[in-house]
């Protein structure tokens, strides 16, 4: 913590002076001790290996990336328009103590400025009109094309089926860990939404789908400020595990995917070699296929970090 204050500048003195329910002085130990910090990893706040990456990933917006990391993420709402208007979501809130602001990232978004602890008892999430979703999240969803047979393959709590289900689609939801989808039936049935959930083993006769979202198992770096040890686990052998992995999974659902649809690849990472590498990867093992939309949604104080790809096959 005396670190944290010296590298914001904060007089110690005017802080630590035993005063009221201020901290003790500090003794001589404690002044002498540590420094401002110089060293770019300690400024960002990132592991020494992970700068040169970063850096790579994210050119001139590295830094105030990595500034951004170490603040608080937004809490972020999907109005449920299947049920209800933004408009009444707002004011259904607000009338619950919960106040939002419209979140410019997707326009099914809301961010909570106040009244957080609330939600939970509010009639407004009890009644299906909002879920917890971050605004990346969602724009991933917004911006995804036409199509009405849709495969989650990497569905986890199933927050994108949830979305996919309000936009009218026919959802089926898969997780390798088929215990991840627990409280999916239960969240569904509280949106008013139709969702099955498949095992590994069924796919293949519920296929070809017309889209196939794989939202892949990544470093999570895109999200960080919600789960900071995620930069200090993670280390050079387990990213690149972690990109044979998704390099692994495009292989496993392109075969899903019907002659005019489009497999899209996410993460919620921010690091190159798991987003554009692995999408460039992907067209060099299926040079018929071709990347039609490519997006990065970098952390903002609005969202996290994101990724995204459309891929389909080429037209002859």
């Amino acid at each position: 913590m005396i670190g944290r204050l010296r590298a914001t500048d904060s007089n110690l003195a005017d802080l630590f002076h035993s005063e009221g329910h201020a901290p003790a002085l500090l003794t001589e130990e404690e002044l002498a001790a540590g420094a401002i910090p110089m060293l770019k990893s300690d400024i960002w706040n990132l592991p020494e290996w992970m700068i040169d990456p970063f850096e790579t990933s994210l050119g001139d917006q590295a830094e105030e990336t990595a500034v951004l990391l170490q603040s608080r993420a937004p809490i972020s709402l999907r109005v449920n328009l299947a049920k209800c208007s933004l408009t009444q979501a707002v004011n259904d809130l607000a009338d619950f103590g919960i106040k939002t602001q419209l979140n410019p990232i997707c326009d099914t978004a809301l961010t909570i400025v106040d009244g957080a602890r609330k939600l939970r008892n509010s009639p407004s999430y009890l009644e299906g009109w909002v879920e917890l979703q971050d605004a990346a999240s969602q724009a991933i969803v917004s911006d995804l094309p036409e199509g009405e047979n849709v495969l989650d393959y990497c569905a986890g709590g199933g927050g994108k089926s949830l979305a996919l289900a309000a936009q009218n689609r026919q959802v089926v939801s898969h997780d390798i860990n088929f215990d991840r989808m627990t409280d999916l039936p239960a969240r569904a049935e509280r949106a008013g939404a139709k969702i099955t959930l498949l095992a590994t083993d069924l796919i293949a006769t519920q296929a070809p789908f017309d889209l196939v979202l794989v939202d892949a198992p990544c470093s999570g770096s895109g999200a960080w400020r919600r789960s900071p040890e995620g930069k200090w686990k993670l280390n050079e052998v387990d990213l690149d595990a972690l990109c044979d992995q998704q390099d692994q999974i495009l292989d496993d659902t392109v075969q899903f995917v019907s002659s005019e649809g489009t497999l899209v690849y996410a993460t919620c990472s921010l690091f190159k070699n798991e987003n554009e590498d692995r999408v460039l990867a992907f067209l060099n093992r299926y040079p018929e296929w071709r990347c039609s939309y490519q997006k990065r949604l970098n952390v903002s104080a609005m969202a996290d970090g994101f990724f995204v790809a459309h891929l389909t096959k080429s037209k002859n």
